[in-house]
């Protein structure tokens, strides 16, 4: 029974469609609109999804109709994974302590820019993660190598970057959906290539929204304290 669900497909215009590729892009358009309303549910909504897409990317090994491995797409749901649990944390920490403070309602971030210190590492890992992801995949022989690898270092950035209440972020997730769109539609994902269409337009609306909700502090909302960097700093 769990086979047959995991296994199950969808013919669209000819093509056979993973139902779990449908459903993992569900969940993590879900999670964008959690995150853009900053609500601590968007991280493991987000993770549920990673799952199914780690699945659904190693298309040889799971038995997907693609039949094509996408190793970067599928390292980064594990990454999104590491990350979403670091992000989950900080914001119930986040929310936890304002609820302390007597605010029922406290939002889980502040939005803010990132600074020089944020543009410093986000740049210095967007080049170096992509170079050396690159060569990596195409050892592999993933489909696609370079917009593999900037898909996967973009994709890190931008996930740790919402973490972080950076309002950067939704920049980079325009930059991956930019690469990203056309891999997916030339390598038969037509699914995942859709919702990346959307996110893009959920993406846009989403900075609009940090960006105005950018150091305001009325109705409860506080800056959270300042923390080092993971990566760097």
């Amino acid at each position: 029974m769990f086979l047959d669900l995991f296994n199950a497909t969808l013919t669209i215009a000819g093509h056979d469609i993973a139902w779990r590729e449908i459903v993992g892009n569900g969940f993590g358009l879900a999670s964008a609109v959690g995150g853009m309303r900053r609500r601590v549910w968007a991280w493991p909504v987000g993770i549920v999804g990673n799952v199914l897409l780690f699945t659904v990317f190693l298309g040889s090994v799971f038995d997907t109709p693609q039949d094509r491995n996408l190793y970067g797409q599928a390292a980064r749901q594990v990454f999104f994974i590491v990350v979403s649990v670091y992000g989950w944390v900080r914001w119930r920490q986040a929310q936890a302590e304002g609820r302390a403070h007597g605010d029922e309602h406290a939002a889980a971030v502040v939005p803010r820019w990132a600074g020089r210190n944020g543009w410093i590492l986000i740049g210095t890992v967007a080049v170096v993660g992509t170079v050396v992801f690159a060569q990596i995949f195409r050892a592999l022989d993933s489909y696609g190598p370079w917009a593999d690898a900037w898909i996967f270092t973009g994709s890190f950035l931008a996930t740790y970057g919402m973490a972080r209440g950076w309002i950067e972020f939704w920049l980079i997730w325009i930059a991956v959906d930019a690469v990203g769109v056309p891999l997916l539609f030339n390598a038969g994902y037509y699914p995942s290539a859709v919702l990346y269409i959307v996110y893009a337009g959920v993406v846009l609306w989403g900075f609009v929204v940090w960006f105005r909700q950018r150091d305001r502090q009325s109705d409860g909302d506080r800056p959270l304290p300042e923390q080092p960097l993971l990566l760097a700093e």
